[in-house]
């Protein structure tokens, strides 16, 4: 029986609404700011941390300012006082997280690699959520993004995906043979919801007929 959705999105396409819509449809958990919370909890750092680092690569200064720390550090008594919130910090919580709400079950995860996670268990819908560019533009701009902004957001934060998934799970992103659906967001939300649920149901009934 399927007891977990992973949504995978592109940027500005909607996925964070559609993805509570379906929980609430559905009565279940909904892990997405959530799971930066929790993140940040296990990092003992603040939200705001998590948030910079999530879905993308350290940048290059930051990178180095890391290798420069960690190599001063090399051999003191105060190494292990050395906590630094990178992404393979974040990337190491988010498994941890992901896979403990797995084990609970009933939930809606939105990004940060869950489709990956979970690309193992039989219990878990996975779909991928896009849009035409100017259907995400028009999105961010409702949300009070300028035009200007909303078009750097739409042309880099895909990309630091791209980066990302490639980094930390050797695929290309995203994984087309991951995913049960891929579904157009401009055919709009409650359209897309009904559509996930149809094909949760769908694969229930495989699964309950395969035993």
């Amino acid at each position: 029986m399927i007891k977990i959705v992973t949504i995978e999105r592109e940027y500005g396409c909607g996925g964070g609404e559609i993805a509570q819509q379906l929980a609430q449809h559905l009565g279940w958990k909904l892990w997405d700011q959530l799971l930066t919370e929790e993140i940040a909890r296990l990092a003992n750092c603040p939200k705001a941390e998590v948030e910079c680092r999530e879905e993308r690569n350290d940048p290059l200064y930051y990178r180095l300012f890391k290798s420069f720390l960690r190599g001063s550090y090399e051999g003191s008594i105060n190494a292990h006082k050395l906590k630094l919130v990178d992404s393979e910090c974040i990337i190491k919580f988010t498994e941890r997280v992901v896979l403990q709400a797995a084990e609970s079950g009933n939930c809606v995860m939105v990004g940060r690699g869950s489709q990956h996670f979970l690309r193992d268990r039989r219990n878990t819908l996975r779909v991928f959520l896009y849009a035409p560019r100017e259907d995400k533009i028009r999105r961010l701009l409702a949300r009070g993004k300028s035009e200007s902004e909303a078009e750097e957001l739409v042309d880099t934060v895909d990309r630091e995906r791209i980066d990302f998934i490639a980094k930390y799970f050797g695929v290309e992103w995203p994984n087309l043979p991951l995913y049960h659906a891929m579904i157009n967001t401009s055919i709009g939300d409650e359209t897309v919801v009904q559509m996930i649920v149809s094909f949760l149901k769908t694969l229930d009934s495989q699964l309950t007929a395969v035993g």
